[in-house]
């Protein structure tokens, strides 16, 4: 048992990464019925803007942890929402009214400009930071000598989850600009008409996104301590296979997807083989999208005639 809830925690961490992700791929569905393929990408820009900040700051002599992670959440936000807003007014806004699979094969042909100018600008090698966030509590030690440990980053990457959830499902329910995303959603033309700005509101959408990648990107730099120009595929793709299993267009069955994916990896790792972790990953969202088409807690399509 004492193993059992070490993994129970290391996977919870694991899935609120794939969750956070999880939503912009979410959010951006829901509105403009694309997924967006760069998304995964705008995650590993956050993890590099995020290390080169921290590099900058300790270098001007900044220790005051609190400050330097501050400003580095702020700083990584707002450039990573400037990369997502780019990638809409580009990749997405000159294809909306274009066939359906223009503005996916857009988005992926951006997902490898992000890639390989990541690769070019920072290079291939893994960009390793010390340990930033150290300490934590030992919740109990059996008598064979097993510790279950909870670190001070995992509480930090699992309330920071739970907190921008919170904030985002508000966002969406209760604001002007929410409103305007759910009317987008139903049907863009008709918001268009009551006065709803279409573009700004879509605009708006991948710009949040953006940022809550930008989270995502620092609480992996900061969890696992390093960096890679292609972190962003893999990740992209755990997430994008959360959105579908929890529902895709929902925030909640976003976080569930990622919470299952990050479990389902962990456990399998621990209790079986390391190396078929993803197919094991896969294989479940295959057997739960047999018998619930829509996810864990998606809607059913209701086609207009």
């Amino acid at each position: 048992m004492d193993y059992f809830a070490q993994q129970l925690i290391n996977g919870l961490v694991l899935g609120s990464i794939y969750g956070l992700i999880a939503i912009g791929y979410t959010m951006v569905y829901g509105i403009v019925g694309m997924i967006n393929f760069a998304h995964g990408d705008v995650f590993m820009i956050g993890g590099f803007i995020a290390l080169i900040t921290f590099l900058i700051l300790i270098s001007l002599g900044l220790t005051a942890v609190p400050v330097i992670l501050l400003v580095v959440l702020l700083v990584s936000m707002a450039i990573t929402a400037l990369y997502g807003w780019t990638i809409e007014r580009i990749a997405y806004r000159p294809l909306r009214h274009s066939f359906r699979l223009a503005p996916m094969l857009s988005a992926i042909g951006m997902s490898f400009v992000l890639t390989n100018y990541s690769q070019v600008a920072q290079g291939a090698r893994v960009k390793p930071i010390p340990p930033f966030i150290t300490g934590g509590y030992t919740l109990h030690e059996s008598a064979d000598g097993f510790v279950i440990q909870l670190s001070n980053i995992q509480i930090m990457v699992v309330l920071t989850t739970i907190v921008l959830l919170a904030i985002f499902t508000w966002l969406v329910s209760r604001t002007r600009l929410g409103r305007d995303m759910r009317a987008c959603e139903q049907d863009q033309t008709m918001a268009a008409l009551l006065g709803v700005d279409v573009d700004r509101t879509i605009s708006m959408t991948f710009v949040i996104g953006a940022a809550l990648a930008a989270v995502a990107g620092l609480m992996y730099l900061l969890y696992y301590g390093l960096v890679d120009f292609f972190m962003g595929f893999v990740a992209g793709i755990k997430a994008f296979t959360a959105a579908v299993l929890g529902g895709i267009g929902s925030l909640p069955g976003a976080m569930l997807g990622g919470l299952a994916i990050g479990l389902i990896e962990t456990f399998w790792s621990a209790y079986f083989s390391v190396e078929y972790k993803d197919v094991a990953a896969f294989s479940i969202l295959i057997v739960v999208l047999i018998f619930m088409p829509t996810g864990l807690l998606g809607r059913p399509e209701v086609e207009k005639v």
